[in-house]
């Protein structure tokens, strides 16, 4: 790893949530996705979250990253009452404390990819030549620093994901949401990405807690836990 400047390696946060249920609206009325969810995850800890598509895992990390509202039950990140956050305080929870993992990278395409983990940093109102700098270093972190100036378009499927990686690492967060992070990659590279994530979770002992169908992703961590129809499952 480069010497970026992590935070202390206990920079974990616990996660804690009792009773959490959430609805989408459907043609057909309600479609209930996490029915009396409970969940705890230690600060620091590791835990996979796997089922079927639809039982509920997605709209959880989303939940937990305050994407998506809570509508019944509680959810606290690290002493954030979730359900108590509101317009500066949830931008500066998602911004400070949680960075995002997804499957499609979600790059900007016309900016490369230095100026796509810069923009993570702009975000949180960090000087240009000091987002510059961490930009580079986040890069090299991940093993891209000579592909910087390169767009998505340049890059392969692996490079991209680790691109999304180092821009979801920009702001040092605390709790590291990654959902279906290697769905895209062959096996090799999808192994390198876990290799990454679980060396930059050693190295800085933050909260990691991945979304995968995978069962070889799965056994990785320290703990799994199974979701079907949106409850806890064998």
């Amino acid at each position: 790893m480069s010497d970026i400047a992590w935070a202390p390696g206990d920079a974990g946060v616990s996660v804690r949530a009792r009773g959490l249920r959430h609805t989408f609206p459907t043609d057909e009325g309600q479609l209930l996705v996490l029915d009396g969810i409970d969940l705890d995850v230690d600060a620091g800890g590791y835990t996979a979250l796997t089922g079927p598509s639809g039982a509920g895992k997605s709209t959880l990390l989303s939940v937990l990253g305050g994407l998506e509202p809570i509508q019944e039950g509680t959810a606290e990140v690290g002493g954030h009452a979730l359900a108590t956050l509101r317009g500066d305080e949830l931008a500066a929870y998602r911004r400070e404390t949680v960075g995002f993992v997804f499957q499609h990278h979600g790059l900007v395409p016309v900016l490369s990819a230095l100026e796509n983990v810069e923009l993570a940093l702009a975000l949180s109102g960090a000087d240009r030549r000091v987002r510059r700098e961490r930009a580079r270093r986040l890069l090299d972190a991940v093993g891209l620093g000579p592909r910087s100036s390169h767009r998505p378009a340049a890059l392969s499927g692996g490079e991209r994901q680790r691109v999304a990686i180092a821009r979801a690492l920009a702001n040092d967060p605390k709790l590291l949401l990654a959902d279906e992070p290697t769905g895209n990659l062959d096996e090799h590279v999808a192994a390198q990405v876990l290799d990454l994530l679980e060396s930059l979770r050693a190295e800085r002992g933050c909260t990691l807690v991945v979304v995968t169908h995978n069962r070889a992703v799965a056994e990785r961590a320290d703990r799994r836990l199974h979701l079907d129809a949106g409850r806890w499952a064998a």
